[in-house]
């Protein structure tokens, strides 16, 4: 089965290949330069999520010109060289139109030995599912666009929506892991499901060992859900069982879809516990064993509370 992966790989010699990626997006938050920051922070992630090291980017930038204060475009190209810079990237240009509806992302290019690509497929039985960054941040943007969201709420999120998964990255491949992706508009589940769906293995979730952000239940029980989260539901309903023990609540922030989420791995269990000490020391504190690999579902994900 031929299978999308985060990012593009081609290969130029025996040891070195390029991994290409782009993202944009419309803005999650109101504060011009965390949404540049947040942005590149997304774009960014494809390559981590396949273990590589960016090189360069791109800006990709849509502006409505005629309505929006020019200003606020330089805050947003603030944010993303920000970030660009702090992960030792190089900013080559970009390319912008004008458009009534403002969107901002990156091209991005960067390198890897063809050998040590990590792919979404992979996942072993017996594999411990490790994910990096809590969820709810789609729920919590949709507060936030409703006037609903805390401060306190909206600075978790972007803290976490603006850091790198560079670390994680760089962690994962010293330790060397057999699967990953980043987790993004499809959510937890729909990502899970990229990495099971038409091959020998299957994987169980257990719900109540997520990390999730503490407003999100709050606001996901008052009816802040985005659109797409239902969509994710609907889509992988073939795929996910969740069993009756899982409270509709956490079961919506299983799907919620995120912006510039953690990385979703599968480790061997005799390194997961190494794994997890290795990013707990590297500051990335909310990270959580949140499932394991079973080789009887075949391309199925069963979901426990816990």
């Amino acid at each position: 089965m031929e299978r999308i992966e985060d990012a593009g790989v081609y290969k130029l010699t025996g040891d070195l290949a390029i991994i290409q990626t782009v993202d944009f997006f419309t803005p999650v938050v109101d504060d011009p330069f965390t949404f540049g920051q947040i942005a590149a922070a997304n774009a960014l992630s494809d390559v981590y999520a396949m273990g590589g090291k960016p090189l360069t980017a791109m800006n990709i930038v849509c502006f409505p010109i005629q309505n929006m204060d020019i200003v606020v475009l330089r805050e947003i190209i603030k944010g993303g060289i920000d970030k660009i810079r702090e992960a030792g990237v190089v900013l080559l240009g970009g390319h912008s139109v004008d458009d009534q509806e403002l969107k901002y992302g990156l091209s991005v290019t960067g390198t890897i030995h063809p050998d040590k690509v990590i792919r979404k497929e992979g996942a072993a039985p017996g594999d411990k599912l490790i994910l990096t960054k809590p969820l709810g941040t789609g729920i919590i943007s949709t507060a936030i666009k409703a006037g609903k969201a805390s401060a306190q709420a909206i600075t978790r999120i972007v803290a976490s929506m603006t850091a790198l998964n560079q670390k994680a990255s760089e962690i994962m491949q010293a330790i060397g892991v057999n699967a990953c992706t980043d987790i993004t508009g499809f959510g937890l589940l729909g990502h899970a499901a990229e990495m099971i769906e038409g091959t020998d293995v299957g994987m169980v979730i257990y719900a109540n060992s997520v990390p999730v952000f503490p407003e999100a239940k709050e606001m996901a029980a008052v009816g802040m859900i985005p659109g797409g989260l239902n969509r994710n539901r609907d889509y992988r309903k073939s795929i996910v069982k969740m069993e009756k023990a899982v409270d509709a609540i956490t079961a919506d922030i299983l799907f919620d879809p995120q912006t510039s989420g953690g990385l979703l791995i599968s480790v061997s269990s005799g390194k997961a516990d190494l794994l997890l000490e290795k990013l707990r020391q590297a500051g990335i504190l909310s990270v959580a064993e949140v499932g394991e690999v079973i080789g009887e579902l075949k391309g199925k994900i069963i979901v426990k509370s816990a």
